[in-house]
């Protein structure tokens, strides 16, 4: 039996920035062509440290998009997450005259992992090569992982329930969680995502220690989970924002409702030991099914976590085997990121992106790279895939051992 309460939460707005588009309709449409953008790391800095590919989101440029009274004060990281939050607000065209009265009606909730780390090694630069009176006074503020809450709340005059969440790579579902609870605790809407920008050289050496980094040169080859080829993940930068609100309210102002938000859990389980994952995801995946109400063999599509590491692939196989039971066999599962690669927090957001378009669109998009599966998983593969959509279920595991999953569906 459901546990959901009596307001619900959809989704009515989308704003992506994405290695493979710095847009929703960009990024759909390469997603849904299987189109891999891997390449060659450029970023200054970056070029003679051992991570060879990642996932790069070209062509963004925030002068365009955003006020240089807050370029000056924040990251890239931060970049991404107001642009996309200005998309999904003009996609949910929700405006200023829809809230000016009742600000307190309207939060922000962000997941970050890696936080301004292009801002802050520049900064921390200056002061160990200049003085500290070359340090701005932004330093303080730039690099922390909830600058971009802070940074949207106070541009958009949202004064409701603010909040970012630090879950590890499982907060970009852990944060739709929180703002689905905001809003069935009465908030009238909610702008709600991640974004991450962890390809600056301080942040790349800080990811040198994961074990399960892909080392690979060739971009075609890098990431690769569900096979025997699979050595690990390549990292990206990019998000995606949302707008989700309480669904009468949305149908009354005349908004579209993208999806429902139907369900969430989340676990943690030593992230030392992959295999442990394995019942940790397994009983998110049970957790979220069950506050949707929604029984195993409902689930149309699994968007997977897909870390590539031939550990935590089987574990997070056997977990959908666990949860779902025989259907797991039988659901399509899809990874697109495999095709840009994987941006921490703000990869699980891209992913739930993807699925409210998938359901949309009636299309299970292909997993870029991936070829011959040796898991039993219907893994879909070289091409999109049609399907009727009705129930998405996006999974997300941190490399330090959270678990979450979480159920969206298309709206009746």
């Amino acid at each position: 039996m459901s546990t959901r309460k009596a307001r619900r939460t959809v989704v009515t707005g989308i704003g992506v920035v994405a290695p493979n588009g710095t847009n929703t309709e960009a990024f759909w449409k390469r997603t849904q062509e299987g189109m891999s953008v891997l390449g060659r790391v450029t970023r200054e800095g970056c070029e003679d440290l051992p991570l060879h590919i990642a996932g790069e989101v070209r062509g963004f440029d925030p002068v365009a998009l955003i006020e240089e009274r807050y370029l000056v004060q924040t990251d890239r990281f931060t970049h991404f997450a107001m642009a996309a939050a200005d998309m999904a607000l003009d996609d949910a065209r929700l405006g200023r005259a829809d809230y000016e009265e009742r600000p307190f009606g309207v939060g922000v909730v962000t997941a970050a992992g890696s936080g301004g780390g292009e801002f802050g090694q520049r900064e921390l630069q200056k002061l160990w090569g200049q003085g500290s009176t070359y340090v701005g006074p932004y330093q303080s503020i730039a690099w922390f992982y909830a600058a971009s809450t802070g940074q949207i709340s106070i541009r958009g005059g949202f004064k409701g329930p603010c909040a970012v969440v630090a879950s590890d790579e499982a907060g970009g579902l852990d944060a739709i969680a929180h703002a689905d609870r905001s809003v069935r605790r009465g908030t009238d809407a909610v702008v709600v995502g991640a974004a991450e920008a962890p390809l600056a050289p301080y942040s790349v050496v800080c990811q040198l220690g994961y074990r399960d980094l892909s080392a690979a040169e060739d971009p075609t080859r890098a990431y690769r989970p569900f096979t025997s080829d699979a050595c690990g993940f390549v990292p990206a930068e990019g998000g995606a924002m949302f707008v989700v609100e309480e669904v009468e309210s949305a149908r009354e102002r005349g908004a579209r409702v993208r999806a429902e938000v139907a369900g969430h859990a989340a676990t943690f389980t030593t992230a030392a030991h992959w295999e442990e994952s394995r019942e940790g995801l397994a009983h998110a995946i049970e957790g979220a099914l069950r506050e949707a109400g929604c029984a195993p063999d409902e689930v149309d599509v699994v968007f997977a976590d897909a870390l590539g590491s031939p550990a935590a692939d089987r574990a997070e196989a056997l977990a959908l085997a666990d949860a779902l039971g025989p259907h797991s066999r039988r659901v399509p599962v899809t990874a697109p990121k495999t095709g840009i690669g994987r941006a921490y927090c703000g990869g699980p957001v891209l992913d739930a992106a993807a699925a409210v378009l998938a359901m949309e669109n009636g299309l299970v998009p292909p997993t870029p790279n991936v070829f011959e599966v040796c898991h039993d998983l219907d893994v879909v593969t070289e091409r999109a895939r049609p399907a009727e959509l009705r129930t998405a279920l996006v999974l997300s595991r941190g490399l330090m051992g959270s678990n979450a999953a979480l159920v969206l569906r298309r709206p009746a």
